[in-house]
């Protein structure tokens, strides 16, 4: 339990790890110092929404037979991913922490429920591909799986948050982002490769 706890908590860091939107939004807030919690709270929250719409994915998957398609589909999503990773590392990628920033409290709240819950990304990653590694798994053994990636959600983006005034001068160097994405890289291989040879034992 406690390794599966782990392994769901390392596949979310891997994926929200990596440059996008979301995360930009959240420094934008936390080098702001507005709201910051508020923020931090609502991504967290609809990470884990999208995680539990990732479960019953992965259950109505197992009931009609689809698990191992829904399985192959996070393996091959897994391997893109790690390649996009790459090849942000390679081109020397920085997050751009430019964006909707301004307002009260409710409309950085809306701001961040549709980062969150309108990014195709985002629920590629929390829904689909969660989906997707869960229904490769016993169902007894989903829970422990979907409570580390929210855990994973919750450490992320409250460290992100209340962490961007100090992390802003390493946030803007390429050889930062470089290490992150080739870290990202390798977890995300290292996963769709057990995912695979799961698979093939089965």
């Amino acid at each position: 339990m406690v390794a599966l706890f782990f392994q769901g908590f390392l596949l979310n860091a891997g994926l929200i790890a990596a440059i996008g939107a979301q995360n930009a939004f959240v420094i934008v807030q936390g080098l702001r110092g507005r709201f910051v919690f508020a923020v931090a709270l609502t991504c967290a929250v609809c990470d884990t929404v999208l995680i539990g719409c990732g479960l019953l994915l992965a259950k109505l998957a197992s009931a009609g037979g689809v698990a191992k398609a829904l399985t192959v589909a996070g393996v091959v999503f897994l391997t893109w991913f790690g390649a996009r990773s790459l090849r942000s590392a390679w081109r020397g990628e920085t997050l751009n922490a430019e964006g909707e920033g301004e307002g009260g409290a409710l409309r950085v709240v809306l701001v961040s429920c549709a980062f969150s819950l309108l990014n195709p990304h985002a629920i590629l990653d929390m829904a689909v591909i969660f989906g997707g590694v869960a229904a490769g798994l016993d169902e007894e053994l989903r829970l422990p799986f979907a409570a580390g990636g929210a855990a994973a959600s919750f450490a992320w983006f409250f460290a992100l948050g209340y962490g961007a005034r100090k992390m802003s001068p390493w946030l803007a160097r390429a050889a930062v982002w470089r290490a992150v994405n080739c870290a990202v890289a390798a977890l995300m291989f290292a996963i769709a490769f057990a995912l695979a040879r799961d698979l093939l034992l089965k």
